[in-house]
């Protein structure tokens, strides 16, 4: 190898970290959606019922998801820049209306929908954007530190939120942290390319041919890990949206207390998100979705029996880590089986299984709770989509071409 090819091997890998690293900041912001939890329990303070508390965040769930495909494919087309300035402006935008219009309706349309767009622009650009920078071999691990963003964020936000809304009330904190948000946004965005065609990183002689989503979407192998998207989000969601609550009535907890579960959520959130990009880069993605999936659904199984705050803690724990580890390895195995020329496109498909599981997840939270008082129907039916989610990865495998290797 020539200087100068080892010169521009060298600027071309400093420049995919720092890359990786700015969408993790951009992830910092937009993570404000884990950490919901704190602003349901305020509404809810003020006369909002459960299912009222989650109707914002269902919305915003569903539009993140849904926006992933056309953000997406604008990333793909036009580069992370245009589509990430458009994420700092909606973000703002969002909040900033959310505090002028506290209504169900108001919070429903500025940060259900507005802000879910913003998130729908912002992540579909940074993880898609990083990963093609580098190889199959670090993929995994490139996807945990870019998503692990948004489970980190919440280790700052839920305390941040509840001292804001102390000292200034939940209007104008709105206001406060969508200026703080869009400004991140901003700043980081300017960080953040594609590679130059030339240049996307070959990950080695198994690397797949690149498939577009008319393809992708034909095999089988897509429909069972949608589904399996589908049933892990369905369970993450419905405890995140209402952890705050459940720690207040199934564990006595008061408010104070009930946010350190949202940082533990989040901090393991985070680990999750790293760990399992390591994991998978080792053992492979199928089975390290086989360990996330049973890790889930035993914990949930176990959920009801948690009335206090240290086995509440750790069952919080268990969950937000196999949460997290979903998140960075489905657009890894995206990468692996149908290659990064059209990933953003095609994993804003995939994403849309997210979506899903963001509404009916706290959607069935909140009609349970109302309806008994408790959680445990919902506790049981995440158990079950999980053992399920669990048996699917062990059907799926990677499409058959020639030289793929198996996952």
């Amino acid at each position: 190898m020539t200087h100068a090819t080892k010169s521009t091997t060298t600027q071309h890998s400093r420049k995919g970290w720092i890359v990786t690293f700015s969408g993790l900041g951009v992830n910092l912001a937009l993570g404000v959606l884990y950490s919901w939890g704190v602003f349901a329990a305020a509404l809810r303070s003020e006369g909002w019922t459960a299912i009222q508390s989650q109707i914002p965040y269902m919305i915003a769930c569903a539009v993140f998801a849904v926006l992933m495909v056309p953000a997406g494919r604008a990333q793909d087309r036009f580069g992370p820049k245009r589509v990430l300035l458009a994420a700092a402006v909606l973000t703002g935008l969002g909040f900033i209306f959310s505090g002028l219009f506290q209504t169900v309706t108001g919070l429903s349309v500025f940060f259900g929908l507005v802000f879910g767009v913003a998130m729908g622009y912002g992540y579909a650009t940074t993880t898609p954007t990083a990963v093609k920078w580098f190889g199959r071999e670090h993929r995994g691990l490139i996807s945990g530190i870019v998503v692990s963003g948004f489970g980190l964020a919440g280790i700052y936000i839920a305390p941040l939120t509840n001292a804001l809304i102390r000292q200034f009330g939940l209007r104008l904190t709105f206001v406060m942290l969508g200026v703080l948000f869009s400004a991140l946004i901003f700043i980081f965005r300017a960080l953040i390319d594609n590679p130059p065609t030339e240049q996307v990183k070959p990950a080695s002689r198994a690397e797949v041919p690149a498939a577009n989503w008319r393809e992708m979407v034909r095999t089988p192998q897509f429909i069972l890990l949608w589904l399996m998207f589908l049933f892990g989000t369905f369970a993450g969601l419905l405890i995140l949206g209402q952890l705050s609550t459940i720690g207040q009535e199934q564990a006595g907890l008061t408010p104070a207390r009930a946010t350190l579960l949202v940082m533990v959520y989040a901090v393991f959130n985070w680990l999750g998100r790293i760990l399992t990009g390591l994991i998978s880069d080792a053992i492979g993605r199928r089975a390290t979705l086989l360990s996330i999936f049973m890790v889930q659904a035993i914990s949930f199984i176990f959920f009801p029996q948690m009335t206090s705050f240290w086995p509440l803690a750790i069952g919080t724990a268990l969950v937000a880590f196999s949460f997290g580890g979903m998140l960075t390895n489905f657009p890894a195995i995206i990468a692996d089986y149908y290659g990064v020329a059209h990933l953003g496109f095609n994993y804003g498909l995939l994403f849309t299984a997210w979506g899903g599981g963001g509404v009916f997840g706290p959607l069935l939270g909140g009609i349970v709770h109302d309806l008994t008082g408790a959680y445990l129907v919902s506790y049981r039916v995440s158990a079950l989509l999980c053992l399920a989610g669990a048996l699917l990865s062990l059907w799926v495998r990677a499409p058959q071409a020639p030289d793929v290797a198996s996952s």
